[in-house]
């Protein structure tokens, strides 16, 4: 269908508005026609109380330039109908999430049809989980400090916002930072001068005032807007009135793109190829063959393939060893297919090797039964698309330590001279290093934690990039310019480059054969003066031959340190711009490196590139775009893509396209359109179209979300194809079977009224309903396919249909889903399978595995067979508890097959959660950031909190659990923290009121009793208090215990004499007294030296359970809590040694005594000892 465009003002009104002039002071009525503006002013978040002002300034602006405002925070009013009637929307201060999906949907087709958007302040604060709005708006909110003068530059003196303006501009507001600086984007209109006034953070290039073209509309944004006040300035409202009039087309603003015509950008389309496990399973990798269908696999050893119109069906299985991450892997079309038919698999062949985990120590006899290979194997397929079993032809088998996790690598691509590449992971153990190097040499520790004997060695296959020739008889040969010539001593011929740890998604650019791909980096949160650095990620751009550092250096080329396992020393930092000297029994390749090579593009918490965004560290590579000029295909890319890199993040959930200068290093990073979820594979096709693999959502399976998807360029005034989409109330069961199919979720992104054809895959007619019923009245294999259409283009998708078996159900009944635990709890589980046709079920066939999930992603730590039984559910050793990891129980199923059906699968799954969660890591949020903080946890914690925001985590179940407690940080008092279930405003299940604690970084614990819910549904952390930033959470824990009974009475230290060994400075200011005067505002400081103490004389003797010390950012590291009877003799209650700070709250005393005192003997810090408060309950 043609694309509709809104063009209401007439030839006349351009003549008109050419003449356009503004002035500082009130404008007079200008001269153009009536149009329409709609106001929208919903909050989700943070609301300001500025936005009556601002509408009224809008009305009264609109009454004198005769253009009529309708002012709505109702999210109904976005339809396509009824935005058609206004030129323009204001979004005024909105925050949160505002419009639900179609809302959106037609919001975007207004903006393509030649609409205008204003947004004002809160605009960027507004809908981060929206991709394209956040491209509209121009840059997301990122923090403020408190409201004061700041002056303006004008950058564009024509525009008509700021034409009136003089160049600099000084004015009273709040001061937005953004997330991104929008420069290169956007025009900008106005900046900031960040030394006019207090807390800019974007480095001198502040842009605060905007437009652009965008998806065929017109954008402008300011940041200003945030006090009543500025409604009523002249200058302000003038700024505003010109910026509603240009994205109106009521005013020139050629700087700002182009006015109602086609989109500037280019528009694409994502069109969903196969949907859910049952079409894509676990999905690893694909290839792409020329007449545009897909081959892909999933790690259970089945290869699929799905045609360009979207039928799957399954090509092929292999038989294999699946234990952690090993399985099916990568695949590849050999270059010359259409010829051949060879397809190249990369997999890990079943052989002998024992069921569970490999041991951990040992002799090497051992670990012999675990010694394997995975395997590249060629394949023919057969014209119908079917893997042929019997034509394997084995190339290369590469040694593997099975048993014990992880990295595997596995991707193949050729380059332009038929060269195969083949990326293979170092197949270390990284749980027991701490998160750093995995270097332990000790003779009874299985090899599998000593990444020297495979990374950065000569003379083994693992942890390198491979590549070699295929022989048309299988074999293979060496090409020229690998890394080791052939007879080189003690070397692997097929090793083009090394020094990688898991260099999971690899390509070749055909035109410069060189090779990218994106390489796991170790977890360690921080950095070890004796281990070495923090963890790092990285996409790299090999361009020949070389080594890429690990074991030894990390990927911004920083050493770590031999370790003597298992607790050190440390014997010296690695030599990386020398070359390390690999001296470890363990490698059997040359001792000597060549230096370490940096990475392209590295990253790590803290150092990213700000295009990044937010979020886990998990790079998937992917392909660079080559633009053919002679081919026909109507979906291929356009030229101004040629060269560019596509990358790919699995758990940041985003494609970028980079692009690259002549040197090649990085000219600019660009968010590119994807709508999926955790980018798994990537690979251009013939037809220029980008196909990609979506793992979806699960662990160690495939979910609904999972798929493959085709992403076309769209092109010419057709508009957009419709989306399908189809479930079904059952897909598998015995003859006759009735199954009704749906439709549900089948959209057209124009708006195009939907036509629709079924077919049900067994020879009955086609059926035309949308949401129709069909009995299947024959066992066998069916593919259900659904075809929309909007008249000019066709979507599709399937479904398979079982008939004559009926697929397992598979319940967890324990662990419940969301249940609370501690790391190292043995977690009983409980798992029933119903299944029709097997009967009685054999327990010894079902798998109950546990993963450890971290981010988005999961590391499978061990399993057991059993219907019931325990499993420990450990962390790894190499997360940190400031890291976000949790566990996950997973138990199946497969059944027997029956009837010539094959054999069906069921799984269940629950979510561990640890009882102690970072606030930062959680699932949904409302109106907060998540913020540095040195004295958090992880050195991250939830910021920037108003009044309603949220945060919620999912799923809980808090069977058992009584309390929770919170590590809060807050400058002034008057906030509170509220526990709710399922929703924002869901049943109160707890809440606690936040103390005064000295600043936002000092961080004090707080308590109260939790009422639990037997469900698993989301906890909600809402926040309530007066005001911004009102404070800042870094954790919370939840536990079975009660709160603690401070017991009867007050606190017994309150007010209380006190003697101190030293003031800082003698500062009465600082005096003991003032660490138990009750006002966690002040504070008592020791000198700057050990030993100190403080001590209270609490006026008798007192039996004493609970004594809590509340830390100012000085705090004792060592320090014992001893009572006195005379204030001489005194007697220990409890040692502390390595405090952190914050609150110690030490419950369940068992001490008596008129006095009390705190003797610290190693401070924290470089200062003295500070207390907030020192508090004691007891009888």
């Amino acid at each position: 269908m043609q694309l509709s465009r809104r063009l209401r003002l007439s030839a006349a009104l351009t003549a008109v508005a050419t003449a356009f002039t503004v002035a500082v002071t009130a404008p007079p009525a200008q001269a153009h026609d009536e149009f329409d503006v709609l106001v929208f002013s919903r909050t989700a978040g943070f609301r300001h109380d500025s936005i009556d002002e601002g509408i009224a300034a809008i009305r009264q602006l609109g009454a004198e330039n005769h253009f009529s405002v309708t002012a709505t925070e109702d999210p109904a009013q976005f339809t396509d109908a009824n935005l058609a009637q206004y030129e323009a929307v204001v979004w005024l201060s909105t925050t949160g999430d505002v419009l639900d999906s179609a809302q959106q949907a037609a919001f975007e087709r207004y903006i393509r049809a030649g609409g205008g958007y204003a947004g004002i302040h809160a605009a960027s604060d507004t809908e981060y989980d929206w991709p394209w709005y956040g491209g509209l708006v121009g840059a997301y909110f990122d923090s403020h400090p408190h409201n004061q003068q700041a002056t303006l530059t004008v950058e564009d003196p024509d525009h008509p916002s700021t034409a009136h303006l003089p160049d600099s501009w000084s004015r009273f507001d709040e001061w937005y930072n953004y997330r991104d600086n929008p420069r290169g984007d956007v025009h900008v209109l106005a900046s900031l001068d960040e030394s006019s006034y207090t807390g800019g953070t974007m480095d001198g290039d502040h842009p605060i005032a905007w437009c652009h073209a965008y998806d065929g509309g017109r954008s402008w944004y300011t940041g200003g807007g945030h006090t009543a006040e500025s409604y009523s300035e002249p200058e302000f409202r003038q700024h505003l009135l010109g910026g509603i009039l240009s994205v109106a087309g009521a005013a020139p603003a050629p700087e700002c793109g182009g006015t109602a015509g086609p989109p500037e950008d280019p528009v694409f389309q994502q069109v969903a190829l196969a949907k859910t496990g049952a079409e894509v399973g676990e999905p690893m990798s694909l290839t792409v063959l020329p007449d545009g269908g897909v081959l892909h696999t999933s790690r259970d050893g089945t290869v699929r393939h799905t045609d360009f119109a979207g039928n799957t069906r399954v090509a092929g299985r292999l038989d294999v060893y699946s234990h952690d991450e090993e399985g099916l892997q990568g695949i590849a079309a050999d270059p010359g297919f259409a010829a051949n038919r060879w397809v190249y698999l990369f997999y890990a062949p079943r052989l002998s090797t024992p069921d569970g985990g490999a041991p951990a120590t040992g002799t090497p006899a051992e670990m012999a039964p675990f010694d394997g290979v995975n395997r590249l194997s060629r394949f023919t397929l057969n014209a119908d698309h079917t893997l042929d079993p019997d034509s394997e032809v084995t190339l290369l088998d590469v040694p593997t330590n099975r048993g014990m996790c992880c990295h595997v690598g596995g991707d193949i691509d050729f380059d332009a001279a038929g060269n195969l590449y083949l990326t293979t992971g170092d197949d270390s153990n990284p749980f027991e290093s701490d998160g750093y190097s995995p270097l332990d040499e000790r003779s009874d520790s299985n090899p599998g934690y000593d990444a020297q004997r495979t990374s950065a060695n000569s003379n083994d296959l693992r942890g390198k990039i491979l590549r070699i020739t295929p022989q048309p008889d299988g074999t293979y040969t060496i090409p020229e310019g690998n890394m080791f010539a052939p007879g080189t001593p003690d070397t692997r011929p097929e090793i083009y480059a090394m020094g990688f740890r898991n260099p999971f998604r690899m390509s070749v650019d055909d035109e410069t054969g060189i090779v990218y791909l994106g390489d796991y980096g170790p977890d360690a949160g921080t950095a070890d003066s004796e281990r070495g650095p923090a963890g790092s990620v990285s996409f790299e751009r090999v361009t020949g031959p070389g080594f890429y550092g690990w074991p030894y250096c990390d990927n911004f080329n920083n050493p770590y340190h031999e370790w003597v396992f298992p607790g050190g020393p440390s014997e010296g930092a690695y030599d990386c711009a020398g070359g390390p000297v690999n001296d470890s029994p363990n490698n059997t390749g040359i001792t000597e490196l060549p230096p370490s090579q940096a990475a392209w593009i590295p990253y790590a918490p803290g150092m990213e590139p700000p295009e990044f965004g937010q979020g886990s560290w998990s790079p998937m590579g992917g392909p660079v775009y080559r633009y053919d000029p002679d081919s026909p295909s109507t979906i291929k890319f356009p030229p101004q893509f040629d060269g560019q890199y596509f990358a790919g993040e699995f758990g940041r959930r985003w494609i970028r396209n980079i692009e690259l200068d002549a040197a090649g290093g990085v000219a600019a990073i660009n968010d590119f359109p994807w709508t999926g979820t955790q980018v798994m594979d990537m690979e251009f096709g013939d037809n220029g179209a980008l196909y990609v693999l979506d793992y979806g959502t699960g662990w160690f399976n495939g979910d609904e979300n999972a798929g493959l998807y085709r992403i076309e360029h769209v092109s010419g005034d057709d508009g957009r194809a419709p989306v399908a989409a189809v479930s079904a109330d059952r897909t598998s069961g015995t003859a006759p079977l009735t199954v009704a199919f749906s439709s549900e979720g089948s959209s057209d992104p124009d708006g195009d009224p939907l036509g629709y054809s079924w077919d049900f895959g067994d020879g009955s007619p086609p059926s035309a309903e949308p949401h129709p019923t069909h009995t299947y009245t024959e066992n066998g294999q069916y593919t259900a396919t659904l075809t929309v259409s909007d008249g000019v283009h066709r979507g599709t998708a399937s479904l398979p249909v079982t008939v004559g078996n009926t697929a397992p159900t598979v319940e967890l009944r324990l662990p419940l889903d969301g249940r609370v635990f501690h790391w190292g709890d043995a977690v009983p589980f409980e798992v029933e399978v119903v299944d029709p046709e097997d009967g009685a079920i054999d327990c010894s066939r079902v798998r109950v595995s546990y993963v450890l999930g971290h981010d988005a992603h999961g590391h499978a730590l061990g399993h057991t067979t059993g219907c019931s039984g325990v499993l420990e559910a450990n962390t790894d050793g190499e997360h940190g508890g400031a890291a976000n990891v949790f566990g996950v129980i997973d138990a199946e199923y497969t059944d027997n097959g029956v009837a010539g059906q094959g054999s069906l699968t069921g799984r269940d799954q629950s979510v561990l959660q640890p009882a102690t969660r970072q606030a930062e890591h959680y699932s949904s949020a409302q109106g907060v950031t998540a913020v540095d903080s040195a004295t958090a946890h992880g050195a991250r914690a939830v910021g920037d909190i108003g009044d309603g925001n949220w945060i919620a985590f999912e799923p809980y179940n808090l069977t058992g659990i009584r309390s929770f407690s919170a590590r809060v940080g807050a400058a002034a008092a008057g906030g509170r923290v509220e526990f709710r279930a399922g929703s924002a405003t869901g049943p109160l299940l707890g809440e606690a009121a936040v103390p005064a604690t000295g600043g936002t970084d000092t961080y004090t614990e707080i308590a109260a009793p939790l009422e639990p819910y037997t469900t698993s549904r989301p906890l909600y952390l809402v926040f309530r208090g007066s005001g911004g930033d009102l404070f800042r959470l870094d954790e919370f824990t939840l536990s079975t215990e009660e709160v603690p009974d401070p017991g009867p009475g007050a606190n017994l230290a309150e007010g209380r004499p006190v003697t101190v060994s030293s003031v800082e400075g003698d500062d009465p200011g600082l005096a003991g007294a003032l660490a138990v005067d009750g006002d966690p505002g002040t504070r008592w400081s020791s000198g700057f030296s050990d030993p100190q103490w403080i001590a209270v004389d609490l006026g008798a003797s007192h039996d004493i359970d609970r004594v809590a010390l509340h830390w100012e950012t000085a705090y004792g590291s060592d320090y014992r809590i001893q009572v006195s009877e005379d204030g001489t003799t005194w007697t220990t209650v409890t040692t502390v040694t390595g405090g952190d700070g914050g609150t110690d709250d030490h419950t369940g005393l068992d001490a008596t005594g008129r006095h009390l005192r705190i003797n610290g003997t190693a401070r924290g810090t470089a200062w003295g000892y500070s207390l907030w408060e020192l508090t004691a309950w007891g009888g």
